[in-house]
């Protein structure tokens, strides 16, 4: 998708503040973080929401959980804990549509959220 801002990242045309990179996945720094540590891993693949996603994606999805943990040990959050969210749609706060997982951490998180 050549309008999506998270495409233009994985194709180079926009250049984020990269903490891990794969195959399969970007992670970058939010440039609005809501805690100290506030990372969001993308898949390589443009997919709009989870609303969108299929068995296809399944391995695709789960590479996402495994660079949020990656995310999490390279950040120093794994003993501390580190929360992770998904936004689908607007009325979740989902602002960019292509799916990311937020690795939020650094400070105690509040329950519920939102």
């Amino acid at each position: 998708m050549t309008d999506c801002l998270f495409c233009k990242m994985v194709s180079g045309q926009i250049s984020p503040n990269v903490v891990l990179e794969n195959d399969h996945v970007l992670a970058f720094r939010d440039i609005n973080p809501q805690a100290p540590t506030h990372v969001l891993v993308i898949p390589k693949q443009h997919i709009a929401t989870l609303n969108e996603a299929l068995p296809v994606h399944v391995s695709l999805l789960g590479e996402l959980l495994l660079a949020a943990k990656q995310v999490a040990q390279l950040e120093g959050l794994s003993e501390r804990g580190y929360r992770t969210v998904f936004n689908c749609n607007r009325d979740a706060g989902q602002t960019v549509f292509h799916v990311h997982m937020h690795v939020l951490g650094g400070r105690a998180m509040g329950w519920p959220p939102g």
